[in-house]
């Protein structure tokens, strides 16, 4: 599994706008399906709630990439 960090701008950032911005996901539509299919888990548990808030310290794994969000 390969890891990416996200440094986090604002307090946090929503799960579908999280695998755009770090390439994961080429659309937002994209992002929107493939968590609304359960493939992307939030440390550790499926997350299938589309605009989830996303904070430092969180884990987003999506088909074998791990995105650590840092404050």
């Amino acid at each position: 599994m390969t890891s990416l960090d996200l440094t986090l701008r604002g307090e946090y950032i929503a799960l579908d706008a999280l695998l755009k911005a770090t390439g994961l996901a080429d659309s937002g539509g994209r992002a929107r399906a493939v968590i609304s299919q359960g493939l992307v888990q939030v440390d550790g548990q499926v997350e299938t709630r589309k605009t989830c808030k996303i904070r430092a310290g969180q884990r987003v794994v999506y088909e074998g990439q791990q995105v650590n969000v840092l404050a």
